[in-house]
């Protein structure tokens, strides 16, 4: 039985041979199968011989390229072209050159800003304004289907770009006179595809000796623009002689140090300080009170041979000078002064005109705007009044501040700030980290709390989103005396200027530290009140340096020079050096 099975064993493993129509039936499906391989790979070389010289990227309505990006996807609107001038929207304006372009509605001129320039272009005239002086275009603001459009092709002065229209592909080109561009020849006919994958669609061809735009290499391979418009990807070794049209245009800071500003104040009504045969150690900028606004709105000036003087002393000892330009005076009178000016666009005109002259005349580095007091409804045309002021200082190389109070105050206190608005427009914006309990306070308290001015940097940098390099934290260098009677109303509060302050503490009186604040507190009395002083110091001064450097802020202010005494200009040194 055993043999048996394995007998037929071994005939069920025996092959059954094809027969012959088997066998040809066999062979059909093979050269059938081979046929369609043999297609297919012909298919796709004949493909990629096709996709390689048939461009299949052609633009059916205006492509826009900006600084060698394709934004088309992001226009708000549609670019317009008539009569070879080429129209942006204010909203695609707003978007790419300038986020703050205005339309007054008094004089109905559209005005634009872009770093060192402000223009101004009507709807009804072919003509700009550029920094002051009038130039005659080929067109004129217009107004199409609800929609402002703006010549941009005649506004290249303004933008510093270069615009060009390649009707061959639709698209229009626009480059920053700004930015780094390198250039370089092909060396061999090839297509130019729209990745660098195996397989990717042709979205241009070039020639042999053609000058293209490179973009960026990676691995082997560069993106480049061709003189079409095109953006895409061609191999590295596809082109040579690599060259360089223009260099970034980097801005040189004035100051590369950390800011260390001094407020040199004197009222209107006196001669600027003599400073002669003196220093101040380890400031770089000073900010006398040169400059205000009069009871009429007007720029006026408290300069004199005693202020040229000081200009000297100040270049001979290598400080900045940027000096104050007030509106206090005018505050003081009526909100309604400075109210009137930045509300209308002209008058803001012609006092940034009179600031600007007065920079040149006395050869100034810079301006610190200290506008206070103001309507908080006032707020949007405050930020227009330093949106337009700030170019026409870049142009003439000026440093622009603007001091700023704590955001946490009364309507004309703070709210009349948009903190965001300036801290990005202006160079510095100063955080006046001070009075927080002021003048106007019913209760005694702290000039300025190291916990409370803690609190406002992180509002600041977090909720204004103010970068903290253009951020300077400024410190008082005084202090209040509160008196209050014995039903603890506050009496006075009179300043206390720092060098003076232990004069004013009678012997015996112990201060106590209080760690919350970082100062020292005496109390004492006077009769029958009260006397009171948070104690500006050494110690507490050190304590709000020590914010700005654990925020990395650009520098440190000080309110004012006239009450300081030497060991604090010594020690604001030693702190910003280490």
């Amino acid at each position: 039985m055993g043999k048996g099975k394995r007998v037929l064993t071994k005939e069920s493993n025996k092959k059954r041979r094809l027969t012959r129509e088997e066998v040809e039936i066999k062979k059909g499906k093979i050269k059938r199968c081979f046929l369609t391989i043999l297609a297919i790979i012909i298919l796709t070389i004949i493909a990629m011989i096709v996709n390689d010289f048939v461009i299949i990227d052609n633009n059916k309505t205006t492509n826009l390229i900006i600084n060698n990006k394709n934004v088309t996807s992001s226009l708000k609107q549609k670019i317009l072209i008539e009569d070879d001038i080429i129209y942006l929207s204010k909203q695609d304006i707003s978007n790419f050159f300038d986020k703050y372009i205005y339309q007054d509605e008094k004089t109905e001129k559209i005005v634009t800003t872009y770093d060192k320039k402000i223009a101004e272009i009507s709807f009804d005239e072919n003509e700009i304004n550029i920094n002051g002086s009038d130039k005659k275009i080929s067109a004129h603001a217009i107004e199409k289907d609800g929609q402002i459009y703006l010549p941009i092709s005649e506004m290249t002065d303004v933008y510093n770009i270069e615009i060009s229209d390649i009707k061959e592909s639709n698209i229009v080109t626009m480059d920053s006179l700004e930015r780094e561009q390198k250039r370089a020849i092909v060396n061999s006919n090839c297509a130019v595809k729209a990745s660098s994958n195996f397989i990717a669609k042709t979205v241009d061809r070039v020639k042999k000796g053609d000058a293209v735009i490179v973009v960026s290499s990676d691995k082997g391979y560069t993106k480049i623009r061709t003189a079409n418009g095109k953006l895409g990807i061609i191999k590295t070794n596809k082109i040579e002689n690599e060259f360089l049209i223009r260099e970034n245009m980097d801005e040189e800071k004035q100051i590369s140090e950390k800011v260390n500003l001094t407020w040199d104040y004197y009222s209107e009504y006196v001669n600027a300080p003599n400073r002669e045969g003196t220093t101040i150690n380890g400031i770089n900028v000073v900010s006398p009170a040169f400059f205000y606004l009069d009871t009429n709105g007007n720029l006026k000036e408290n300069i004199g041979d005693s202020g040229k003087a000081y200009i000297k002393w100040a270049k001979n000892n290598g400080y900045k000078i940027w000096p104050m330009v007030s509106n206090g005076v005018a505050a003081n009178k009526s909100l309604n002064i400075t109210s009137n000016i930045m509300n209308d666009y002209e008058k803001r005109k012609k006092l940034i005109e009179s600031i600007v002259n007065k920079c040149v005349e006395y050869e100034l580095d810079g301006i610190n705007i200290d506008f206070e007091n103001m309507k908080s409804e006032d707020k949007d045309m405050y930020s227009r009044f330093i949106i337009e002021l700030e170019p026409r200082l870049k142009e003439i190389g000026m440093v622009l501040s603007v001091d700023v109070t704590a955001p946490d105050g009364g309507d004309t206190w703070s709210m009349c700030f948009d903190r965001h608005v300036i801290g990005n427009v202006a160079d510095y914006t100063i955080f006046m980290a001070y009075d927080q309990n002021g003048s106007s306070s019913t209760k005694p308290g702290t000039t300025a709390g190291y916990n409370w001015v803690k609190l406002n940097l992180v509002k600041f940098l977090q909720t204004e989103e103010i970068n903290p390099n253009k951020l300077i934290l400024a410190v008082p260098l005084y202090t209040r005396i509160w008196t209050t009677n014995s039903d603890g109303k506050v009496i006075s509060n009179n300043s206390l200027s720092i060098k003076n302050t232990e004069a004013a503490i009678p012997d015996g009186i112990t201060k106590q530290w209080n760690d919350e604040l970082k100062q020292n507190y005496v109390t004492f009395s006077s009769g029958n009140n009260t006397k009171q002083i948070w104690i500006e110091d050494i110690d507490s001064l050190k304590a709000k340096i020590s914010l700005m450097k654990e925020n990395n802020l650009a520098g440190i202010a000080s309110w004012e020079a006239n009450m300081a005494y030497d060991d604090i200009w010594t020690m604001f040194k030693n702190e910003l050096n280490n």
